[in-house]
């Protein structure tokens, strides 16, 4: 979709605002090409004795209200097109923000948080404005034009009117050469933009591990240099505005120059009256304000043409995960892998290999392996994150694929390795899905995960800011809040991929001891290194290089004596000597 094809809509959408504006503006360039020829007629009275006295008076008076009400329709047009703009700009932004958060991670791997952002605030600004001021200032400035050229050729002298449009068609091919310059600078100065976001976006993410490495010297200067070109950038862009004053300027002066002449001649030989060249004039500094809009109006429009360049790939992206399913209604029942087979874009080798395993409804299965053997990646077909590349999964008699997404992921707590908390209280961050819990509830699930007793050790307790992502927490503290979170959610389907990594094993143990209560009913699926917290599965699956290599209860997978048991022993000798 095109740019002008993007704002016609809004436009028809909102068209009183616009045809209100209008009709305003058209008012003003009525009574502006007015002005000029009033005052000739005064001055011509006042030449012939005519206007003297009261008559004189009453002109002047018409004068100055004319002046006033040009004042207040100005002001007028300008409240009625900002307010339309400032709905575009919130319109194009909230569709923004709706696309990004129906992505998903295929999307994001492509995409910098930074840039993501200078769109939705620097391009966005820019589509907006052309969407306002550049829209009503072209119409604003063409119909002066038009109204000052009728008025100087029919109501004053055709010989002067031809004698000044005479430097235009070369103030034309400047604009057009400037214009083009404009439109690639703009483009230039909005990417240095999106750099310098990015780079302080993921500046102040990793703040403390520049700290500790003691690198903010260097990321000092590395924001400098990005800052430097960013501004060089923008000064290139501003530098082409720029060059509509001096070729309106010139233009003009030109007009200016070769009328005077000729009007002076024509006075001179009584064909025209000092009035007349007076108006004249005017009318031609009148021209100042369409000649000057036209190259504001240019400038608009070619950065809000870059800045729609880089936002319109992003706003009809297709979803990296498309929802096509057809079931809205989640019934709970066994889990089912069969052959799944799947590898990441771009990755030649195969994150999972012919994964097959049933586990029934409402038990627990643990999957144990390597690091990058697939676990992960399991837990993110389930939520269909990504699809797999070969083989079926299915919960009960329904393919995942054809659940919904919003059905699906509503029957799903997931709690991640990366536990994620809002700069918002703890409460707010345990209640994130269910935020008419009470606290009792809140509580309650607190308890369950084993946070209960830190949270009362702060000062306000659970109504305790918790900083962006968390950072007054420690990780063993954000994994439990978000495993309370995910116990408050209370979906039958539970994933948690190794949520305890961060806690000690005493903790560990009271956190799994309660949810033995907790998951009745609910189907349980725990990722984790440390076999502790699957031992008590009804199923655990070993992954090795992304296939099941061994399978079965924790007391049959001690019988086979492979890796699984390998690695327990290793542990629970790890275990003994910690606790010496």
């Amino acid at each position: 979709m095109t740019l002008s094809r993007l704002i016609g809509g809004f436009v028809r959408q909102h068209w009183r605002a616009y045809i209100s504006a209008g009709v305003m503006l058209a008012s003003i360039a009525v009574l502006t090409v007015w002005v000029p020829r009033q005052v000739g007629a005064i001055i011509d009275g006042l030449v012939a004795g005519r206007l003297v006295g009261n008559a004189l008076l009453l002109e002047l008076l018409w004068l100055i209200l004319m002046g006033v009400t040009i004042y207040f329709l100005r002001v007028g047009w300008r409240l009625q097109l900002f307010a339309a703009a400032y709905q575009f700009g919130m319109m194009l932004r909230t569709r923004l923000y709706a696309q990004l958060s129906m992505q998903g991670p295929g999307f994001y791997q492509q995409q910098r948080t930074g840039d993501l952002m200078a769109l939705a605030t620097n391009d966005i600004d820019a589509i907006e404005m052309t969407a306002g001021e550049a829209m009503l200032a072209g119409f604003d400035g063409s119909l002066t034009l038009v109204m000052v050229l009728a008025m100087m050729t029919l109501g004053v002298d055709w010989r002067l009117a031809l004698v000044a449009l005479l430097p235009f068609p070369f103030m034309a091919f400047a604009f057009w050469r400037i214009s083009t310059r404009i439109h690639h600078a703009a483009q230039d100065a909005l990417g240095r933009f999106s750099d310098v976001n990015g780079f302080v976006q993921e500046s102040l993410s990793g703040v403390r591990m520049l700290r500790a490495l003691g690198l903010e010297q260097r990321s000092a200067e590395q924001f400098s240099q990005l800052a430097k070109e960013a501004a060089d950038a923008a000064y290139q862009a501003q530098r082409w505005e720029a060059a509509y004053e001096p070729a309106v300027g010139l233009s003009l002066s030109t007009s200016g120059v070769v009328t005077l002449a000729l009007g002076g001649y024509l006075v001179w030989q009584d064909q025209l009256t000092i009035g007349a060249l007076t108006s004249f004039s005017m009318y031609l500094g009148t021209l100042i304000w369409p000649m000057f809009a036209a190259g504001w109006v240019l400038a608009l429009i070619e950065r809000g043409r870059a800045a729609w360049g880089r936002l319109e790939p992003v706003m009809y992206a297709p979803p990296s995960m498309p929802d096509h399913g057809q079931v809205a209604q989640f019934t709970p029942g066994s889990l089912a892998l069969d052959a799944v087979s799947f590898a990441y874009p771009g990755q030649g080798s195969t994150a999972l290999d012919e994964v097959s395993l049933a586990l029934p409804q409402g038990r627990t299965l643990g999957l144990v392996g390597p690091t990058g053997s697939g676990k992960s990646t399991l837990i993110r077909l389930l939520l269909r994150q990504f699809a797999p590349a070969s083989g079926t999964l299915s919960l009960g008699a329904t393919l995942l694929d054809d659940f919904q997404l919003a059905t699906l992921r509503d029957a799903i707590s997931w709690v991640p390795q990366d536990s994620f908390l809002f700069s918002a209280t703890i409460a707010e961050n345990i209640a994130l899905a269910r935020p008419e819990a009470t606290r009792a509830e809140i509580e309650h699930v607190a308890q369950l995960a084993a946070v209960h007793e830190d949270i009362l050790r702060f000062a306000q307790g659970y109504d305790t800011p918790v900083g962006e992502r968390g950072i007054t927490l420690s990780g063993g503290q954000r994994q439990r809040l978000a495993i309370a979170r995910a116990l408050l959610a209370d979906r039958p389907l539970l994933l948690m991929d190794d949520a305890l990594s961060a806690v000690d094993t005493g903790t560990e143990a009271s956190i799994l001891q309660h949810l033995q209560s907790a998951r009745h009913g609910r189907t349980v699926i725990i990722a984790s290194h440390r076999l502790s917290a699957v031992a008590d599965a009804d199923l655990i699956v070993v992954l090795r290089h992304g296939r099941v290599t061994e399978s079965g209860r924790h007391e049959d997978l001690l019988a086979q004596d492979g890796w699984y048991a390998s690695q327990w022993r290793y542990q629970q000798l790890e275990a003994s000597l910690d606790a010496l």
